[in-house]
């Protein structure tokens, strides 16, 4: 039985949550996000709380019911706060900066890196060596600061690469003569 999923999430002033059948809309004051829960869970709001709770005892129904919760969950923490990944580059010569909306990177390849944003997914560069994304929807957060990790991740020896801010890179030892 899952004991998080017992716990009903309270909604916030200025957080509006709309139910209708599986479907669940959660607006606050930085936008809309939506998600259509399964079938084996009944989603429900009242009091200010929303509340789910699985329709059968079946595992499956159990196993969800704890996921659609934390997910629910991060939507309203979402549009409330919004939800943000920090990486740092290091590397001698690597940097990036803003292009408009696009970062553009130089990593150490012959040419600069240009990537793109999703919708509702913005970014920030501090410092020519820190990179800031943000947005409401923690999933897309989480998927575009793994796709600009991806261009150079930290490599083991010298610790070079686009890392997540407070990543240990666990470093082997080079050549001994």
């Amino acid at each position: 039985m899952s004991r998080l999923g017992k716990k009903p999430i309270p909604a916030p002033n200025g957080v509006t949550v709309t139910v209708k059948g599986q479907d669940v809309s959660v607006k606050g004051p930085k936008g809309t996000l939506n998600f259509r829960a399964h079938d084996d869970v009944e989603v429900a709001f009242g009091n200010g709380e929303i509340s789910v709770k699985p329709r059968h005892e079946t595992t499956r129904a159990r196993a969800l019911w704890g996921t659609v919760r934390a997910v629910l969950a991060n939507n309203v923490k979402g549009v409330t706060e919004g939800f943000e990944k920090n990486l740092e580059m290091t590397g001698v010569g690597y940097r990036a900066a803003m292009q408009g909306k696009n970062l553009q990177m130089q990593l150490g390849y012959s040419h600069e890196i240009i990537y793109q944003p999703p919708e509702g997914i913005t970014i920030a560069v501090p410092k020519p060596t820190e990179i800031k994304v943000s947005g409401i929807d923690p999933q897309a957060v989480g998927q575009a600061a793994s796709e600009i990790r991806s261009y150079r991740p930290p490599e083991p020896y010298k610790g070079k690469g686009v890392r997540y801010v407070g990543e240990y890179i666990r470093r082997k030892e080079g050549k001994k003569k």
